[in-house]
Order: C-alpha cells, then sequence, then structure tokens
C-alpha cells in the first residue's frame, strides 16, 4: 500500500450545517435559486479553489456553476496531461522508478479526460435532476478522477529518486485534484437526486430453475455455429442465464491453450484479437482459457468493452506474475491482471503474485472496470493481493488470500458469498482484510461484505505465532467499510479494525457491522472511533447490491447469481 498523501480534502462534514441554512440539503431544494460565486462555492470543500476557477461577479444557479467547474476541470485535465508528456519526453534522465511512476499519471489523467468529457455532456444536457442509474454513471465517474489523482500522487511520492519530477507536478496535481472535487460536489447537489437509490429489497436474483447448478449445470449462451461447436466440446460448468431467462448473448469466442489447439496460446493474444469499443447489443466477446499456468502480465484496455472470459476452474486456469514495489514497480503497475475496459466478468479462474510477503506491495489483480464482474475466482498474494482500483465491481462466490491490506482501493465495490483469507504475514506484521481509500465525502465508493467467510488460511491456522488480524484500518480520510451478515473467525482481534497513522482519519471514517456471526463477530470490545458504527437493518440495506451499486440495473445482463437486497 501506498503511502497517505500529503495533501488530504477538507472535511466537508464541518461545513454541511452551514450549508445547510443556506438551503443546500438535496438536488430538489433550491436548485434553481440564483446565488453569488462566493455563496455557491461554501458549498464545496475548497471554497478559495471554487471561487477562483468559477466566473467572478456573477450570479448563477448550481447548473450554471456546475457546468462551469466541470468545463473548466476539463480544460485543467487537459493541461496536465501534456505537462506530464513533457516530463516523460525526459526519459533517459529518468530512474526506472521515475518513469514507471510517470506512465501511470499519463495513463490515469487520459481516463480522466474521458471522464471529464462524458461528465461534461452530461450536465450540460439538462438542468434539472437526472434519472437515478444515469446520475449514479456521472457521480461514480467524477468519484473516479479523484481517485485516479490519488493514484498519481501515491505513485510519485513513493519514488524517491524522482525529487524533481514531484516538485514540478505536486502543485498542479493538488489543485486540480481540490477543483474536481469543487465540480464532484456541485454535481452532487445539481443533478443527483435526493434518493438517488433505493434502500436495498430482499429479493434475491438467480438463473431459473431449470439452470443447473454453478457447479454441474451447462453454460447457455448464444452465439455463433462456429463458436457454439468449440464451446459445446470444451466445457461441462457453467454460469450464466439472464434474469428472463434467456441466454446470455455471446458475439463469438476464442479458446486459449497452451497445447495449440485452440485459437491462441496466450491470453494476451486472445484480448488482442477481441473486438474494440463494442456497445454490448452483440453481446459479450467471449474468450475461454483452458486449464494451465499462464505465466502472463495480462491488462485489457479500456477499449475491450463487454469481455467475458472463463476458465476451467480454480486453480485449473491460472495466471500468474511476481512484480512488486520492492522490484521498483509502482503498487499500480504491479498487477499480475489489471482491467480497466468496462463490463468485464472473469469466471472460474485464479489470479496469483508470487512475489511474496518480503517484496511488500505486490498486487494479482488491479481492476478499474466499471460495471465488473469476478465470479468463482481466486486471488492470492500477500500485501495488496486485489486492488478494486476505481468505478463499480461485484465480487460472488470468490476466494481472497493475503496479509497486509489485501483488500484496499477506492471502487464501490461489494463482495458476496466469498471466501476471506488472512495468510501467515512477515515477523512482526499484522493482518488487515481491508485498507479502503475514498478521499472524498461526496465519492460513491466503498467496501461492502455481505454475507462472507472471514477464516484463516493453511498456513496462518497451522502456526504457532500470535498474528493479529484486523476486519480494516484507514488508507484515507473518508475510508467507508461495511461487514454485514459474514461469519468472522476467532482470528479477529476483539477490537476489530486498526489505526493507519495516530488518530488520521478516525472521525471522517465509515466502518460499520451488521448482523455477523461468529466467534470474531462479538462488538463488545470494539474501537470506539466516531466514525465506527454498529448499524441496524435500515443503514446496512444502504450497502446492499440494488442500493449500493444500483446492480439491479446491469447485473442481470451478465447472467451472475446475486443477492439484492439483505438476506
Amino acid at each position: 500500500m501506498a503511502s497517505t498523501p500529503t495533501f488530504v480534502l477538507f472535511p466537508l462534514l464541518l461545513v454541511l450545517p452551514f450549508l445547510a441554512s443556506l438551503g443546500f440539503a438535496g438536488a430538489d431544494t433550491a436548485s434553481t435559486s440564483l446565488v453569488s460565486t462566493g455563496t455557491i462555492c461554501m458549498y464545496t470543500p475548497y471554497p478559495s479553489i471554487c471561487r477562483s476557477n468559477l466566473p467572478s461577479n456573477d450570479t448563477g444557479d448550481i447548473y450554471y456553476y456546475g457546468r462551469a467547474s466541470v468545463r473548466k476541470s476539463l480544460s485543467q485535465a487537459q493541461k496536465f496531461l501534456s505537462l506530464v508528456d513533457r516530463y516523460l519526453a525526459r526519459q533517459a534522465s529518468l530512474t526506472i522508478s521515475a518513469a514507471r511512476a510517470l506512465e501511470d499519471c499519463r495513463f490515469l489523467a487520459s481516463l480522466n479526460l474521458d471522464f471529464l468529457l462524458n461528465s461534461f455532456q452530461a450536465v450540460n444536457a439538462t438542468s434539472s435532476a437526472l434519472p437515478i442509474l444515469k446520475a449514479d454513471d456521472v457521480q461514480t465517474i467524477l468519484s473516479a478522477i479523484l481517485t485516479n489523482q490519488m493514484t498519481c500522487l501515491d505513485g510519485l511520492q513513493s519514488t524517491a529518486s524522482a525529487w524533481s519530477v514531484k516538485n514540478g507536478l505536486s502543485v498542479p496535481l493538488a489543485n486540480d485534484t481540490k477543483l474536481y472535487s469543487v465540480s464532484l460536489a456541485l454535481f452532487t447537489r445539481g443533478w443527483v437526486p435526493k434518493k438517488k437509490k433505493g434502500n436495498g429489497g430482499a429479493r434475491a436474483w438467480q438463473p431459473k430453475s431449470r439452470q443447473l447448478p454453478f457447479q454441474n449445470g451447462r453454460m447457455s449462451f448464444t452465439m455463433s455455429s462456429r463458436a457454439r461447436g468449440i464451446y459445446e466440446s470444451v466445457t461441462r460448468r457453467t454460469l450464466l442465464q439472464s434474469s428472463g431467462g434467456d441466454a446470455v448473448s455471446v458475439s463469438d469466442i476464442a479458446v486459449v491453450s497452451q497445447d495449440g489447439t485452440g485459437n491462441f496460446t496466450t491470453i494476451n493474444d486472445a484480448v488482442a484479437a477481441a473486438p474494440n469499443n463494442t456497445d454490448g447489443t452483440g453481446g459479450y466477446f467471449l474468450i475461454y482459457v483452458t486449464a494451465g499456468v499462464y505465466e502472463e502480465y495480462v491488462s485489457i484496455a479500456k477499449n475491450k468493452k463487454y469481455l467475458m472470459m472463463i476458465g476451467d476452474g480454480i486453480n485449473q486456469t491460472v495466471i500468474t506474475g511476481n512484480r512488486s514495489v520492492v522490484d521498483g514497480w509502482t503498487t499500480f503497475n504491479s498487477a499480475t491482471f489489471a482491467v480497466v475496459a468496462p463490463n468485464f466478468v472473469a469466471v472460474n479462474m485464479t489470479f496469483r503474485n508470487t512475489a511474496g510477503p518480503a517484496k511488500h506491495q505486490a498486487v494479482a489483480v488491479r481492476s478499474g472496470a466499471d460495471l465488473s464482474v469476478f465470479y468463482s475466482c481466486s486471488f492470492e498474494a500477500y500485501q495488496d493481493t486485489l486492488y478494486t482500483h476505481s468505478l463499480r465491481q461485484f465480487y460472488r462466490g470468490c476466494d481472497i488470500y493475503g496479509t497486509v491490506d489485501f483488500i484496499f482501493g477506492n471502487a464501490a465495490v461489494v463482495f458476496q458469498n466469498c471466501n476471506l483469507y488472512p495468510r501467515l504475514p512477515m515477523s512482526g506484521q499484522s493482518n488487515m482484510i481491508t485498507a479502503q481509500g475514498r478521499t472524498d465525502v461526496n465519492q460513491n465508493t466503498g467496501t461492502s461484505i455481505q454475507n462472507c467467510t472471514i477464516r484463516a488460511a493453511d498456513d496462518l491456522a497451522s502456526s504457532n505465532t500470535s498474528v493479529q488480524t484486523y476486519l480494516g484500518r484507514p488508507w484515507k480520510l473518508y475510508s467507508r467499510t461495511v461487514y454485514m451478515q459474514s461469519f468472522m473467525g476467532s482470528l479477529i482481534n476483539p477490537a476489530g479494525w486498526q489505526i493507519w497513522d495516530g488518530d488520521f482519519a478516525l472521525s471522517t471514517l465509515y466502518y460499520a457491522e451488521y448482523d455477523n456471526t461468529g466467534p470474531g463477530s462479538n462488538t463488545t470490545n470494539r474501537v470506539t472511533w466516531p466514525g465506527y458504527h454498529v448499524i441496524n437493518a435500515t443503514d446496512a440495506a444502504n450497502f446492499t447490491v440494488s442500493s449500493f451499486l444500483v446492480g439491479d440495473g446491469w447485473l442481470p445482463q451478465t447472467g451472475v447469481s446475486y443477492t439484492s437486497g439483505l438476506i
């Protein structure tokens, strides 16, 4: 895990009571009131940055100022990308670690340009609250922009030899991040419905009764006759069926097999062959990866949309690598498998980083893929195993192994029916299952862990050491994590949660537990931080698939089973 940034967002909670007195309480209250720049900027985390970037000596409503802020954000993002390119042009004079950190920044800045362009198109189209799904789309990508900024900064700060680069980029990076925070605040105020998300009913969506259970069943797809012949000859499991009972649609299939009997011998070649920028109307491009150990670093780019990847099962189809921070990679680019393409689905696969505990941060999977699903997969590493970086993600029936901060990031993510396996760390280390990275009170991000099981991995269970295991610690100021309806083994420390550094974030974080079971679930001796809560069903419903991910709007098309609300 990278260190905490040297700048943090101003605690908006301190100014909210004052804002409420001005009428800024929700999207449907006083949205069309004409106010001055100074007044509107009091609603944001950074009033001075807001005033310096919005039209001065003017009056307007929330929509006028929101559009101006997003427009200015887009302009600044273009300037920052150009600045990074100028540093990269001098790559010959940079250390390898500094160049890698800059390459991360360039990659993330490019994503931000796309996100801001989409955001501006959305806010420019209407001067009223958006429909729920559209509002969640835009709030999600504005939240991801802030996450991308922080990731760039974290990478630069961890590169000790890149002082001149950090010195030149830190100020514009910090100022731009504050401006993006202003844009997110104004969007949330003006375009997000006051009740954006439902309360998460208890409806559970499952495949139709004629579909056999996943372990013994057969996947039902629509696809070309050539692809169907290949598929029927190689699979005896699956997946999936849409909520309406129709088969999940697949446009074509590619088979990866190391013995040369498939279309490709490497996963990367199959990904390269997938179509670009599809809209999903023709179905998923399916990559079937036969059993084997694939020593590849796989990166699925943003243009490889609607890609579905299926293996032969956990520990049968394995993708493995060993990059780590100790060996000169940033945490971000240490991942064995990375995906940013929207609407990605992975099933029946194992993802590993074998760098080991002594190599510190070493990621098995990094996902910044919006509306993505991992189903019946295993993630294996030590520190920083699974990087749920950004946007909206869902994990069902997965196994996750690790030690320090082994589920971390700043996505809006729900883990459901998963097994979390803390492992044996290095001597003197404790296990922290989560390290959530929310930096802004308006980000719709957090980690929700529902109906999961927490037990010691075999190496930890059989050790004679007294390793302390905690539910999580606050990586960033507004860290948000909820455990609900899960089984917690006796390995969980009675305090439940661990500090990051002194009293950092203890009053601004949101950590909660609801209706958990097992010897580690007793909350009697939990931490007494202001941000820690034992919550009721009403509050817990806010972190269900239907509410937190607005998942009923997009999960059915993936065919993956899920529980919409509380169990």
